[in-house]
């Protein structure tokens, strides 16, 4: 990847959600440091300047995630779309894993459904039956969104530029086909210490999380960086995020896709232990 070129307080933004990523100190919003919530193109570019470090660093690129999915999300930030993260191998945690103290700042937890693609999407306006034709398989999976920016204070700039507020994932082991599951239907379950948190269904998220696998294809090859074979995509939450605390664990069940979980470590336990 080639570093996009960032000048004045771009690169200030850049250079602030590198220091709170490596430091784990959030800091403070970037957005006007990028132009307000309307520099869409220039909050893409921090994050690509983000990525392509850490990636020079030794990141493995596995494909992205779709953010702000929910027409009322939207409509909080004041957009008509949703946006998108570039995901790294170092993001995933193994099914039923544990997350050190530590290596999030402010996490959330979304149940989500998670596409792996068997062929590339390179069209800019690409039908419905070629990203079916795209999709190998299905997984269920938890997404722990995070945020560099102190106490989620965010605008869609802000979190673009952090990389759609990425932090890390878990992925189901048990692989489904498309024509196995009702994408629209597909109620979803999240529990937190045993106890329901959050419920909703593949029609929270544009009404098909199909529908969001499509405009991402669109926006990738819009910019020039289309979705590849044997690359994974997270398509949105299905329902509403939770806060998580050290020592809690979730739950997710979805509806013909199966459950997936993760825990996070109490304070005081170290990873290993």
């Amino acid at each position: 990847m080639n570093m996009p070129v960032l000048t004045g307080t771009a690169e200030r933004a850049f250079r602030q959600l590198q220091t709170a990523a490596r430091t784990g100190v959030a800091c403070a919003p970037v957005r006007d440091l990028i132009g307000g919530a309307a520099a869409v193109d220039t909050a893409y570019a921090v994050q690509s300047a983000l990525v392509t470090a850490r990636v020079a660093a030794g990141a493995r690129i596995v494909g992205r995630k779709i953010g702000l999915t929910a027409p009322v999300v939207q409509q909080q930030f004041g957009i008509d779309q949703p946006d998108y993260g570039v995901l790294t191998a170092d993001m995933e945690v193994a099914p039923d894993g544990v997350i050190p103290v530590g290596a999030t700042l402010q996490p959330r937890c979304e149940a989500e459904i998670a596409f792996v693609l068997s062929r590339d999407l390179p069209h800019v306006d690409p039908g419905m039956a070629e990203v079916i034709s795209a999709v190998d398989y299905l997984l269920p999976a938890i997404e722990i969104v995070d945020s560099r920016i102190t106490g989620w204070d965010i605008t869609v700039a802000d979190t673009i530029a952090d990389n759609a507020s990425s932090g890390l994932f878990i992925l189901g082991q048990d692989r489904r086909s498309l024509r196995d599951v009702d994408l629209y239907a597909c109620g979803m379950v999240m529990e937190c210490r045993g106890g329901e948190v959050s419920t909703g269904a593949g029609a929270a998220c544009m009404g098909s999380p199909l529908n969001a696998l499509r405009w991402l294809a669109a926006e990738m090859a819009r910019r020039g960086m289309p979705l590849r074979a044997g690359e994974m995509v997270l398509s949105g939450a299905l329902g509403p995020m939770v806060a998580a605390r050290p020592g809690d664990s979730f739950d997710v069940r979805i509806n013909g896709l199966g459950a997936v979980s993760v825990r996070f470590a109490p304070k005081g336990e170290h990873h290993g232990d």
